[in-house]
């Protein structure tokens, strides 16, 4: 019986990928404490509500695709088209976590950032899931779902969307979203081809891809070096640290350019970005916190 329950919350965890929600929840937390300039408890309503809300999502673009899922070996496994779970079972659980994550947001954080929930909610599953069938740029206007969770805890904490600070994170984190979907194309853009969906795989070489996700990781290193510009770090240190690690980070990436190998290392590569992300969002917490 615990073995069962055990294999049911593992489930839906994947269904509501927490691994990908509780990251987004941080980007959150990151928002709203470069507005209040410093820490407080009330920050846990609008994380755990942008939480809820990207699991929802998660949970709801599995479902939109779950015949496409079947056809992809990287994905065939995923909850629904393995049967682990029931499309029935699915929509209770998108039903559960958008109503409660929308509440959280409205009633503890305000209208704006509960507007704001729904803008992402309805961007990701309403414009960027279908645009993936059409066009193989999906992920251009689909990074605006990375850009809106800061800007929730930001106006959360009681900023200004037009806030230059705000719109420099925001910023940062859509350019960010779009290397990451590059490198999961030069090691899985076949799979999204044989799903029938659009791959820039059928329109450039592996060479071109990996130049083209190149220039988008300087660009989000850039974005980083940039921030000190729109934001006022209390410590020199961190912005040097920052500067360092996104010198680093296209440094390390030159191998995308220098070697065209099939056999390119993905998960490290894949691993390098995400633990790049999380290290920016790391410092600007530490910034305000010590």
């Amino acid at each position: 019986m615990k073995t069962s329950l055990k294999k049911l919350v593992k489930a839906y965890s994947w269904l509501g990928k927490f691994s990908i929600s509780l990251p987004v929840g941080l980007t959150t937390f990151t928002g709203y404490l470069l507005a209040n300039r410093g820490f407080d408890i009330e920050s846990v309503f609008p994380v755990a509500g942008v939480f809820l809300l990207a699991s929802a999502a998660s949970a709801l673009n599995q479902v939109q695709e779950h015949k496409i899922d079947l056809q992809m070996p990287r994905t065939r496994n995923r909850p629904i088209p393995s049967g682990r779970i029931s499309l029935t079972g699915a929509w209770v659980f998108i039903l559960i976590f958008s109503v409660s994550g929308l509440f959280i947001l409205y009633h503890f954080s305000g209208l704006m950032p509960f507007i704001l929930g729904i803008v992402n909610f309805i961007w990701y599953n309403g414009i960027y899931t279908p645009l993936k069938r059409t066009t193989a740029f999906a992920v251009v206007p689909g990074s605006v779902v990375g850009a809106l969770p800061p800007l929730i805890g930001w106006v959360a904490a009681g900023g200004s969307m037009t806030d230059q600070v705000a719109v420099a994170l925001g910023f940062f984190f859509f350019i960010g979203q779009i290397p990451h979907f590059w490198l999961l194309l030069l090691r899985f853009g076949h799979e999204y081809e044989m799903a029938g969906l659009q791959s820039l795989t059928t329109r450039l070489n592996n060479i071109q891809i990996r130049r083209l996700t190149f220039v988008w990781i300087v660009a989000t290193a850039t974005t980083a070096f940039m921030l000190p510009g729109f934001y006022r770090f209390n410590y020199t240190a961190i912005v040097y640290i920052l500067w360092i690690l996104s010198v680093l980070l296209v440094v390390k990436f030159t191998g995308l350019i220098r070697s065209y190998r099939e056999d390119v290392e993905f998960r490290s590569s894949f691993l390098l970005i995400n633990v790049y992300y999380f290290f920016v969002m790391v410092l600007l917490c530490l910034d305000v916190i010590l």
